[in-house]
This record gives structure tokens, C-alpha cells and sequence, in this order.
């Protein structure tokens, strides 16, 4: 189990994240506070507080998608 804290600044940052998270064939939860939420259902991810640092809980191995989030690392994120 992989366990990464990320931070989607806006709206498309958190629609890149759903579309990037959709592309792969295994689970992958969202957590902020006690709230979990399915990492490929757009209208979860937007239910988040998405000013707040969240973390992404997944099993599976995928190269782009972990790069993907390691660019959304809190204080790496860009300002758009």
C-alpha cells in the first residue's frame, strides 16, 4: 500500500488528477480528514476541500501516474 500527500490547487488540477487516476486498472482512494473518496469520481474529488493537503492511498504500480503525483507534492505544486 502506497501512501502519498498531494495538493490540487484548482478545479483542473483536480480534473488532471481524476483523468491521470482513470487510467489506472486498480483502486485509488482519497483521504482528507474522515473522508475517503474514490480517486476516479470527479464529483468526489471536487467535494474535497481542495485547499488542504490530501492523501493518496493505492496498490497497483503505475510510472506516470506516480510522477503525476509527485508533482503534486505540497510545495511543489505550480501556480496557474
Amino acid at each position: 500500500m502506497k501512501q502519498l500527500r498531494i495538493m490540487l490547487p484548482n478545479v483542473a488540477e483536480a480534473k488532471n488528477f481524476v483523468a491521470a487516476a482513470a487510467k489506472c486498472d486498480f483502486d485509488i482512494d482519497v483521504y482528507y480528514n474522515r473522508v475517503t473518496i474514490d480517486a476516479k469520481s470527479i464529483l468526489g474529488v471536487l467535494s474535497l476541500d481542495l485547499t488542504q493537503v490530501l492523501t493518496v492511498e493505492f496498490n497497483g504500480e503505475d510510472a506516470e501516474f506516480e510522477a503525476f503525483l509527485a508533482a503534486k507534492a505540497p510545495g511543489k505544486c505550480s501556480a496557474a
